[in-house]
């Protein structure tokens, strides 16, 4: 620990500059070390051969080539060292910049300031890319706290609801106010209903994200399971005067899925558009092949979805009408159940609408055996 103390007193700015000094220092001791061995003893033996030997030891042009590789040498490490120096300064400074603005925007997003960006280097395209992914991190983690901030307030507010609707009718029935009659068993009825699906469909999101071995994929008869939906939901859509309809490809082929599954999917796409139609609206159901899949589309003529809100469609608790959507029961996690349960078996769900009010379609497609 200690030595990591003392390691943590010399910044990168510090040690980049001390290695690039170190190289320059050894550049020049190597570069003198070199003149002095090198450049006498050749010009001796020149001047040997020039004047007559023995005596050339202390010529004047001895004196003259010395006092010029002085110079000479000098001038040239001298203007190298600084250079070298300033080059070394002027990087480091520049690293460490763009290091000590990585560590602040760390530090940031450990104390939750996920709205931090970190600025490009300019030194290179890897410190760049750094920076590029330090951002996109920083927004991710960002959208991840808000939705998360998101899901506990709605969560808070889905259950409160019904909570304090069971307990004003409690103390309403305590103090002898309301009379536990048919009327009143029906509105405590409801508000359990509420909280129990709630609660499912907490855990079915729950269980569609976390846990893919919950799947358990095998050969699959799409149709009937298209049938059984519509038998199930027919008199709910009869009740509301929506007609309801199918129409499945005779040549079908099996897919490969959860048959249990796909039935939640179809269940959650039917209830979600009882939800979102009314009185002489159609919706329709229609299964056919799709290249090495198979494609079931859900379509109505109902409210329809608008443009800014299909972006979002399937993410959890978002509702286009939040008011009408809790008034008749809906959670909001429902298209989010059903599109993990699709994408658990290698499919994908997709939304389409034409806008408000001009209905909406909602395809999902399951390989084929």
């Amino acid at each position: 620990m200690a030595a990591a103390g003392q390691g943590a007193r010399f910044g990168i700015r510090t040690r980049l500059l001390a290695a690039n000094s170190v190289v320059v220092v050894a550049s020049i001791a190597t570069t003198i070390v070199v003149a002095m061995l090198v450049g006498p003893p050749m010009f001796q033996r020149l001047m040997d051969r020039a004047v007559q030997p023995g005596n050339a030891t202390d010529h004047p042009y001895q004196r003259a080539f010395a006092r010029a590789t002085t110079m000479s040498v000098g001038t040239a490490l001298a203007v190298s060292a600084v250079a070298a120096l300033s080059l070394s300064w002027y990087l480091s400074r520049r690293v460490y910049r763009s290091a000590a603005e990585l560590a602040h925007a760390a530090t940031a997003i450990a104390d939750g300031h996920y709205e931090v960006r970190v600025s490009p280097a300019g030194l290179g395209k890897e410190f760049d890319e750094i920076a590029a992914a330090f951002t996109t991190m920083a927004q991710r983690l960002g959208d991840v706290d808000r939705t998360r901030r998101q899901m506990l307030a709605d969560l808070a507010h889905e259950i409160r609801t019904p909570v304090a609707v069971l307990e004003a009718y409690f103390e309403a029935l305590e103090d002898g106010v309301q009379p536990l009659d048919a009327d009143t068993m029906g509105v405590l009825r409801d508000q359990t209903r509420r909280l129990t699906r709630f609660s499912a469909d907490v855990g079915a999101l729950f269980n569609a994200e976390q846990s893919p071995n919950a799947i358990v994929v095998r050969p699959v008869q799409v149709g009937e399971l298209i049938a059984n939906a519509v038998v199930s939901f027919e008199p709910q859509y009869r009740g509301k005067g929506v007609d309801l309809s199918s129409e499945v490809a005779a040549d079908l082929p099996e897919a490969s899925g959860d048959p249990e599954r796909i039935g939640q999917v179809l269940t959650n796409l039917l209830d979600n558009a009882l939800r979102h139609n009314h009185s002489g609206d159609q919706v329709r159901i229609v299964a056919q092949r799709h290249g090495e899949t198979v494609r079931v589309s859900v379509s109505d003529t109902g409210d329809g979805i608008p443009a800014e809100h299909l972006d979002r469609i399937f993410e959890r608790f978002h509702r286009v009408d939040a008011a009408r959507d809790r008034e008749h029961g809906g959670a909001g996690i429902g298209l989010a159940i059903a599109k993990a349960f699709v994408e658990a078996q290698g499919g994908h769900l997709t939304a389409a609408s034409a806008g408000l009010g001009r209905g909406s379609t909602f395809t999902f497609t399951i390989p084929v055996c």
